[in-house]
């Protein structure tokens, strides 16, 4: 049996993520913070005004057919490159194209897939197009574009941040993929279990093209040969079966979830959070983080936030890293967790970070001034000449005597408040 008898030609390879692409705004799922009824983009869109955007989000958002969607609906011509496979040919010959068609008086989107893998060259190769109108840029980033994208390119577009897709979207995802399979596939019958869309969803971390190709392998794999139904059996997607094809949960934890867990890490240390800051610990090191970089994060917490109130968190969190780097994982972990108790539980001062960057800052800001002549350095022949470390008293000899040892510009200043 023909498994793609009642399917085109043309669909018989092509992934059910494709084929259940939105075709419209209407049909976009997931994403109403962007696209709602009074939502600025969706503003922008009713009145016809085409804009360079950075679309920000995790993988499977929903980033390329927001792209597409917004040139059908301005009728543009739509050009998509890949910022891992183009290059500056490929650039050039996009460029060439645009001119070609805004003599016809048609718009082109040109669109870059992980944009954030261009180089600042490339990046800054860009920016004469968008601003004379050649084009305009639609880049797609699961990265922080702030980190990852010039700034020259940032202010001449739009970043909006697209979030996870929500659970109750993703499970209407899901439903219409079965849904399309039985349809297409009738001579492939196959129940579908709750169990199963459920844990579909669970598992898909509002990510629509990974729970649409767990659909479709699922639904494949629970028909099999068909000879269950030749032995009076039926074809069944039951949770067993989603557990058994993913094998695992398998966690996003990307760039990102990489700096967005050590943030929590370190303020649930700070907020004195113990079961916070171990969750967060454990989910660091169960997605493969490198415990020397959380050990790092914990000294300078036990630094930053507990500084002299408690000296032993940062003899204790430096004791950490030298077990982590002795031992490393599994047995490091123990360590982790026994210096990140101590962290989180023990008292808390911010006097030490507060007092440096508040003199660094006045310093940047122009309070840079020179040590009185008496504190300069006497060490060499000509010191004494310029009347350098003249009046200076040696503190363990006269303990008592009150010297100066600000600037005079600021020696009444004061950065331990």
């Amino acid at each position: 049996m023909n498994l793609f008898d009642n399917l085109e030609e043309n669909n018989k390879q092509t992934p059910l993520a494709a084929l259940l692409r939105p075709k419209n705004l209407d049909e976009f799922l997931g994403q109403t913070n962007v696209i709602s009824e009074n939502s600025p983009i969706n503003n922008l869109l009713k009145a016809s005004r085409l804009f360079s955007l950075i679309l920000w989000g995790p993988p499977g958002c929903g980033k390329t057919t927001l792209a597409r969607l917004i040139a059908n609906h301005h009728s543009a011509n739509f050009l998509e490159l890949s910022a891992v496979t183009s290059g500056v040919k490929d650039v050039k010959d996009a460029v060439l194209n645009a001119k070609e068609n805004l003599r016809s008086g048609i718009r082109t989107i040109l669109f870059i897939d992980e944009i954030h893998r261009y180089s600042k060259t490339q990046q800054d190769a860009l920016l004469p197009h968008i601003e004379n109108g050649t084009f305009h840029l639609i880049g797609s980033t699961t990265e922080n574009p702030s980190f990852q994208v010039v700034p020259a390119l940032l202010s001449r577009a739009q970043v909006v941040m697209l979030n996870r897709i929500d659970e109750n979207s993703i499970k209407k995802i899901v439903e219409k993929g079965f849904n399309y399979l039985k349809e297409h596939y009738t001579n492939m019958p196959v129940i579908i279990e709750d169990e199963a869309i459920n844990a579909i969803v669970e598992l898909s971390f509002g990510d629509a093209r990974y729970a649409l190709n767990t659909v479709e392998n699922s639904y494949f794999a629970a028909y099999g040969d068909g000879k269950m139904l030749q032995n009076g059996k039926n074809a069944v997607v039951n949770k067993k079966i989603i557990e058994d094809l993913l094998q695992k949960n398998t966690t996003r934890y990307d760039r990102q979830g990489h700096y967005d867990c050590l943030s929590a890490y370190q303020k649930s240390l700070r907020g004195s959070d113990p079961d916070a800051a171990i969750y967060y610990l454990a989910k660091m090191l169960s997605n493969g983080e490198d415990p020397r970089t959380i050990a790092r994060r914990l000294i300078v917490c036990a630094s930053e936030d507990v500084g002299n109130a408690d000296f032993r968190a940062f003899l204790i969190a430096e004791a950490a890293l030298k077990a982590v780097e002795t031992l490393g994982m599994p047995e490091c972990r123990i360590a982790l967790a026994q210096a990140t108790e101590f962290v989180a539980r023990t008292k808390k001062s911010n006097r030490a970070i507060m007092a440096i960057d508040e003199a660094m800052n006045d310093i940047r800001n122009g309070l840079d001034f020179p040590p009185p002549m008496h504190l300069r350095d006497a060490h060499y022949k000509d010191a004494k000449k310029y009347g350098f470390g003249e009046g200076y008293v040696y503190t363990h000899n006269n303990p008592e005597y009150k010297q100066q040892f600000m600037p005079d510009e600021l020696k009444d200043k004061k950065y331990f408040h």
